[in-house]
């Protein structure tokens, strides 16, 4: 369809804004940040995600990691070595492209009523537990795992010396959180791939107590299934 058609179908179903800050953040993330007057005064709970617009009709799921009212989505994309469609746009996008994307949605957001948040999870699950961690005061119980290739793909998390920091091919993360066994007094947040999260979800709820209904679980992608990213 030509994009004097098109454009009017998708401004109906997208916001629009251009990218105006790309840069590496960890050893294979960038981050993007995307600024608009359509970006301005949206709802945004820490932990939701935007879905982007990455190549013709393609969409791709990003957690937000900032988020300005003014006008400002940050978003930090994992370079995956699969190389989808997700991670090319990810990879090469520049400053003063155009962007859309979909208003922010989900329900693995932060429950600021816990009186113990726990985080496990890995890279991908890392930019969402980052708008969480960010908006948890200084004085809140904060526990929890997060696993990543090395060391240089830790991304720079509020409350991160709160958290046990894993490096993919030792403990695994079911393993770590049987070490850390959280007490079943809170909120925990599960997130990243989706067997190590159902794995992760039975040692919190069969071996440690959790309540099934204090286990927030996001499999954000799965091996070897495309549209994850």
């Amino acid at each position: 369809m030509p994009a004097a058609l098109l454009n009017p179908v998708l401004d109906l179903l997208t916001l629009r804004g251009l990218v105006t800050a790309a840069e590496p953040i960890t050893a294979r993330m960038r981050r993007l940040r995307v600024e608009g007057d359509a970006l301005a005064g949206l709802d945004v709970q820490p932990g939701q995600q935007v879905r982007v617009l990455v190549s013709g009709l393609t969409l791709r799921t990003y957690s937000v990691w900032r988020y300005d009212p003014s006008g400002a989505v940050e978003l930090c994309v994992l370079d995956h070595s699969e190389g989808g469609p997700g991670a090319r746009w990810g990879r090469n996008v520049g400053v003063g492209e155009q962007v859309r994307l979909r208003k922010p949605e989900g329900t693995f957001t932060l429950r600021p009523e816990a009186g113990h948040h726990v985080f496990v999870g890995e890279e991908t699950a890392s930019v969402a537990f980052g708008a969480m961690l960010a908006a948890l005061p200084e004085g809140a119980r904060i526990s929890g795992c997060v696993e990543t290739e090395t060391a240089g793909d830790r991304l720079p998390l509020a409350h991160a010396d709160r958290l046990n920091w894993l490096t993919r091919g030792g403990t695994s993360l079911p393993d770590a959180v049987r070490q850390l066994a959280p007490a079943p007094d809170g909120i925990a947040y599960v997130a990243g791939e989706a067997r190590t999260v159902q794995h992760v979800r039975q040692v919190l709820v069969r071996e440690l107590g959790w309540d099934r209904r204090s286990v927030l679980t996001k499999p954000f992608w799965a091996p070897g299934k495309r549209g994850l990213e």
